[in-house]
């Protein structure tokens, strides 16, 4: 008489989320040019920023803080969308979504992965800024801290994103100048948003960036939480979460 055997309880969907992020940053482990990309390439370009306007410390006050938050949400934005594209060429992706391993359980184990990455990165560039390279602001650092770290979840967001829709890694970082430098001209970083002409504001209206730049802004003016610095907050959360998902929905499983 044959027996069969039940098959065995499957993971949980934390589980699986938490398995592709160790997994991830194992393999990032391995990869030092990486590491150092995500977390002093941001440092050091807030340390050149500051020399570069050692006879104007006033400048740096008044940008210092809006880098600190665009910095790393550009670097996360290209290690991310390489790292993805390369484990989709591999042929890695394929193989892990024919286990019993769905699109939003990959998409929340890498955003698990860059994300403690990020918490790493934001912490480092915010500690620099404030004590060692005299950025004054009149908040509190630990908004400061937050919204750096709300820009570095959305670049990871972006990343994971874009890395869908391109074939090779020179494509992926092709994408910046799409993705990310709109975003940088009309962010307010070098005028006012409200000066720009109107069909550039309106634009700026719903990109990210223009409210990242603004939370940094509230914390550098007011010494208290404001409710724009609120509204800020949570629509560059918000966006980060949307393009998550977007990116899960746009995930494939043939490897091009």
């Amino acid at each position: 008489m044959s027996t069969t055997t039940a098959p065995g309880p499957r993971p949980a969907p934390t589980s699986r989320t938490t398995a592709t992020a160790a997994r991830v940053l194992r393999q990032l482990a391995h990869d030092p040019r990486t590491i150092a990309l995500l977390l002093l390439i941001p440092c050091l370009m807030l340390l050149l920023l500051r020399y570069v306007f050692d006879g104007s410390p006033r400048t740096f006050d008044n940008i210092g803080a809006s880098l600190l938050g665009i910095f790393p949400l550009v670097t996360m934005f290209l290690v991310t969308s390489i790292a993805t594209l390369r484990e989709r060429t591999s042929g890695t992706l394929e193989r892990l979504l024919a286990m019993p391993l769905g699109k939003g359980d990959l998409i929340a184990g890498y955003a698990l992965a860059f994300g403690t990455l990020a918490i790493i990165q934001s912490a480092l560039a915010t500690a620099l800024a404030l004590w060692a390279l005299g950025l004054d602001v009149t908040g509190s650092p630990w908004l400061l801290l937050l919204v750096a770290l709300l820009d570095a979840l959305l670049g990871t967001a972006l990343g994971l994103f874009v890395s869908a829709f391109a074939a090779s890694e020179f494509q992926a970082v092709q994408f910046m100048p799409a993705v990310i430098f709109p975003q940088l001209l009309l962010c307010g970083l070098f005028t006012p948003r409200d000066a720009m002409h109107p069909v550039l504001e309106a634009i700026s209206d719903v990109l990210p960036m223009s409210y990242a730049v603004d939370g940094m802004n509230e914390v550098v003016r007011h010494t208290d939480m404001t409710a724009d610095f609120v509204r800020d907050t949570l629509i560059v959360a918000g966006s980060a979460l949307l393009v998550l998902a977007l990116g899960a929905a746009t995930l494939r499983r043939r490897t091009p």
